[in-house]
């Protein structure tokens, strides 16, 4: 069933019932806006953490949001599908944004939001000068990057973007493919490491701080102009790499191929607390859903086998798309 498709009765009122309590109606206002956990929210709302888990399941039960557990952390957000995802959004969509308690709510979120950023930055401010050696824990490098060649196949492109671009390896990799080149990444102290690396190619390459949910620079490097974007290790420090994805996707040109590089889904809890990991790992149906939603066509899913490190191990993925 769509989610045009007509309710029973019972069906719809079922799920009005489920938004009709002012805890419920204010999470499903939050949860419209980005992806959350329970402690995230139990944060925003300043009630307890059981409080919050049993409006979150009575809203998983009336199936207007959607839970995916990630280790011993679960996110929630809006259905994206369904017959009570257009209803919802409907509701929320007719709620004052203006409103004082919503208002509120949305103040905390943008604390809580910037409290992992800051988390994030923390770490890479840590490890700006040595970043290429920490990646080179997870899976061997030169094995990413030779896919990640091999899959644009020698093919020329007029504009790269890297999105977090970190110390700009990804620039440098792909140099001899493209004529221009734009690193972004919001972090000062990485792009100053970038800036240093890539030096010797300032004329061609540059390196610049912009938000990944809105690319905007005042110099207007960012329009839709962008052939070949790569995305190396980013997404799993995001609280919205759909959202990311999806502007990601406004500054690509027609035709504009993408090479996605990060984590299949994993157990290393360890990840987000020593490397400040958002998320362990993404599921194909996941990444592939996602790019399709911003209105790219995937092209090739490649599985790299991880090796044993420290008895631990790792899968990386890298999974590349077109704009139609």
């Amino acid at each position: 069933m769509d989610a045009t498709s007509p309710m029973s009765f019972e069906a719809l009122l079922g799920r009005l019932k489920a938004a009709s309590e002012a805890t419920r109606l204010r999470l499903l206002a939050l949860l419209a806006q980005c992806e959350l956990t329970v402690s995230d929210l139990t944060l925003i709302l300043g009630q307890s953490q059981p409080r919050i888990s049993r409006h979150l399941k009575l809203l998983c039960d009336a199936g207007v949001i959607e839970r995916f557990p990630e280790g011993a952390w679960v996110y929630y957000r809006l259905a994206d599908s369904g017959p009570g995802a257009m209803l919802i959004r409907t509701l929320i969509a007719n709620l004052d944004s203006g409103d004082p308690q919503l208002s509120r709510d949305h103040a905390r979120l943008q604390q809580v939001r910037q409290s992992h950023a800051d988390a994030a930055n923390s770490y890479f401010d840590a490890n700006a000068r040595e970043w290429d050696d920490v990646r080179s824990r997870h899976v061997p490098e030169d094995s990413v990057e030779a896919a990640m060649l091999a899959a644009i196949a020698g093919e020329r492109f007029r504009h790269h973007l890297d999105v977090g671009t970190g110390t700009g390896r990804m620039i440098e990799l792909f140099s001899g493919y493209a004529e221009r080149a734009v690193g972004i990444d919001a972090n000062p102290r990485m792009l100053s490491v970038a800036r240093n690396k890539l030096a010797s190619s300032a004329g061609v390459i540059q390196v610049r701080q912009a938000d990944v949910y809105n690319m905007t620079l005042q110099n207007g490097l960012l329009a839709s102009e962008y052939d070949l974007v790569t995305i190396h290790q980013v997404l799993h420090y995001l609280d919205d790499p759909a959202l990311a994805l999806a502007e990601v996707a406004r500054v690509t040109a027609p035709g504009g191929r993408w090479l996605i590089v990060d984590f299949a889904p994993h157990s290393l809890e360890f990840m987000r607390t020593d490397y400040a990991h958002r998320r362990l790992g993404f599921a194909d149906e996941q990444m592939l859903g996602w790019i399709e939603n911003v209105g790219l066509t995937p092209l090739e899913t490649i599985k790299l086998d991880p090796e044993a490190l420290s008895g631990e191990k790792l899968t990386v993925k890298l999974w590349t798309a077109v704009k139609n």
